[in-house]
């Protein structure tokens, strides 16, 4: 009974940049990302088969609970005047079209107000039985993988044809930390991505020295006082040093658990009596075989 959980922003995103611009509608509508988007699921959902799908949002992309904590946390991604910054002009209107044809294939989509979809992917994680798959291209989820409930990260940094496979072993040979410690390692390391600077001074070895000898900041900063005899004089200095970024950082760098969820049907979608809504989509747009190839992969 595999969940498959889809970051769809990630999606979508890979998928307008890694798809021509020339793939328009009959009416000029651009629709490289929604087809892009069904071409990857399809795909994912062929590899994985998956009783169980979601596709998660942002319900707010830089929460204020998190904003309040560290005014920072993704202001990298704002405007000069304080927006967000701006999707591309055609990718806009092509979220719209795609949550409607979703819908249509009645693939349940969840967003939930002040969370980001990182949180909305680890609290079905938390609460929901295993295998779970996180497809993702964001690091932030390696943070949730758990070998003994079964939940990996479908990794899409190099793209669905060559995607990752994460689980503890992958986190443990890439950063050289214990697999289950990437949140802590995270923490001192920083992420400039989102904005946010770890620990002034302390780089990926740092944070992978730290990682492979604390288990959490607090024991860290203990050791830190107590001259620990892992840590270098200069380097127990940093993490002093950084103690009050590190009071927050837990909350900010670790996704949230506790999402309240609406209740939703997870089941896979069963075929409609009546295809005629979505292929009257498909031609509307000119979404050809990448439709097709998303009803194939559903067993429809």
């Amino acid at each position: 009974m595999t969940l498959m959980l889809l970051d769809s922003a990630s999606l979508w995103y890979r998928a307008y940049y890694g798809m021509p611009d020339t793939l328009l509608a009959p009416d000029g509508t651009p629709v490289n990302a929604i087809r892009g988007y069904l071409d990857m699921t399809a795909r994912l959902v062929s590899i994985y088969k998956p009783n169980r799908l979601v596709a998660c949002l942002d319900g707010d992309w830089r929460p204020m609970w998190r904003v309040e904590l560290f005014p920072e946390y993704k202001a990298n991604r704002l405007e000069e005047d304080g927006d967000e910054e701006e999707e591309p002009d055609t990718l806009t209107p092509q979220i719209p079209i795609l949550l409607d044809l979703l819908d249509l294939f009645k693939i349940p989509v969840v967003g939930v107000d002040d969370f980001e979809a990182d949180d909305v992917m680890a609290t079905y994680a938390e609460v929901e039985k295993g295998p779970i798959r996180i497809v993702t291209g964001d690091r932030d989820l390696f943070q949730m993988v758990d070998d003994k409930r079964d939940i990996k990260v479908v990794y899409l940094a190099k793209g669905v044809s060559a995607h990752d496979l994460v689980d503890l072993k992958y986190v443990a040979d890439k950063y050289q930390i214990p697999g289950e410690r990437y949140a802590l390692f995270a923490m001192f390391r920083g992420d400039p991505s989102d904005g946010l600077p770890g620990v002034r001074g302390i780089g990926e070895k740092g944070a992978a020295l730290i990682a492979n000898n604390f288990a959490s900041v607090e024991a860290a900063l203990a050791g830190a006082h107590a001259a620990h005899e892992s840590l270098s004089p200069t380097l127990a200095k940093k993490i002093i040093d950084g103690a009050d970024y590190l009071k927050i950082a837990p909350t900010v760098v670790q996704v949230a658990r506790n999402v309240p969820l609406p209740k939703v049907d997870l089941s896979m979608p069963t075929a409609p009596a009546d295809l005629s809504a979505i292929y009257q989509c498909k031609e509307r747009y000119g979404l050809g075989a990448s439709v097709d190839r998303l009803i194939s992969a559903l067993g429809w």
